[in-house]
């Protein structure tokens, strides 16, 4: 979608990939290697005038033998303070940034003592893996055998997550709260509403913790900002992630400039587009199926694809997986009861399955 979006202004992007038909290659010219790969991030280095990632799990040693401070954004310094989810906390919380109360794991008496609580995995998680929520004793079973940090199981009245934009004189633009819902299997995300139904005043408070996050990093580029907004009122910051974000996506139709164009007009050092909503929207992923594996089929693309305000996003991946993440839905539309009439209507009609049993 990054590619997409800089073909309109005529430039190029390369990508690494270990997928030689990763979803990108469909657009880009693609060297394929990991992301470790020195000779590969070399030949990626020799091509490139400014270069960007858009995952958190990359190799950080490998990338600072290869690529120069001054041509990577958002920096190294903040994919360091982002990629260990533990750092990442202790690092808002001495800039003041509000937060749930969180602790390291040590040993297995952390877990018993805080309980209920929520156990995360320090490194590596995404898409709801690496997360468990522990109530019961019994429940301790479940707990993730790698390094991890624990947080209070906060009374969330909503999640929410804001777009942030700040490019490299500083200059920074924000985008509308949007308000999650999680699916409860795969626990990713089952559909975001734009704009959140809200009182204005914590709406505006939201935003505010949103930039005050993505200043204190001093980043540069396209950020995710996810948040809670507890019973009592309170917003907490939940993580940020310095990239383009599912939560964004919706920019694409809904706003005056997408996420992804910001992101080419931030790294191309061009002046940023507004983020002002024109129209209101809810985003929802294409999963696959609970038993799906195989090449993918999409039951019910007509259907959809006949009714009002619905845009599909199909991402181009080869492979369907339980709870795989295969592409999005975006749907606009004036009126919010309409927005979740046609939401269920999709739910019900459009699956993603395989062409062969798991």
């Amino acid at each position: 979608m990054d590619a997409q979006e800089a073909k309109k202004l005529s430039f190029n992007l390369i990508t690494l990939d270990p997928d030689e038909n990763c979803p990108a290659s469909l657009v880009t010219e693609n060297i394929t290697g990991k992301f470790n790969d020195l000779e590969k991030l070399s030949i990626l280095n020799e091509k490139s005038d400014v270069i960007s990632y858009e995952l958190e799990h990359i190799d950080i040693e490998a990338v600072k033998k290869i690529i120069p401070p001054e041509k990577i954004f958002p920096s190294i310094k903040v994919l360091e303070i982002i990629q260990d989810k533990y750092k990442q906390k202790l690092f808002f919380k001495e800039k003041g940034i509000p937060l749930p109360f969180f602790k390291e794991v040590k040993d297995i008496s952390d877990l018993k003592e805080n309980i209920p609580v929520v156990q995360k995995a320090r490194s590596g998680g995404y898409d709801g893996k690496g997360v468990v929520v522990l109530k019961t004793e019994e429940d301790l079973k479940k707990a993730i055998k790698v390094p991890s940090y624990i947080e209070e199981l906060v009374d969330i009245e909503k999640e929410l997550a804001v777009m942030v934009v700040r490019d490299k004189k500083r200059n920074t633009v924000v985008y509308p709260v949007v308000e999650m819902v999680f699916n409860p299997e795969g626990h990713l995300l089952d559909y975001l509403i734009t704009p959140a139904d809200m009182d204005e005043k914590v709406y505006k408070e939201a935003q505010n913790v949103a930039v005050s996050a993505v200043e204190a990093l001093d980043g540069i580029g396209v950020f995710g900002v996810e948040l809670f907004l507890d019973k009592m009122g309170r917003i907490l910051l939940n993580e940020v992630a310095p990239r383009p974000h599912n939560s964004g996506h919706y920019t694409i139709e809904a706003c005056e400039t997408s996420q992804f164009e910001q992101h080419i007009r931030v790294l191309a050092d061009l002046p940023l587009g507004s983020s002002r909503q024109i129209v209101p929207a809810l985003t929802m992923n294409i999963i696959g199926e609970p038993d799906s594996f195989g090449k993918p089929v999409y039951e019910g693309l007509n259907d959809i694809m006949a009714v009002d305000g619905v845009n599909v996003h199909i991402y181009g991946k080869k492979l369907v997986k339980p709870f795989r993440k295969m592409g999005h839905i975006t749907i606009v539309d004036f009126d919010r009861k309409r927005l979740l009439e046609k939401a269920n209507f999709i739910k019900k009609v459009f699956k993603v399955k395989g062409n062969r049993s798991y």
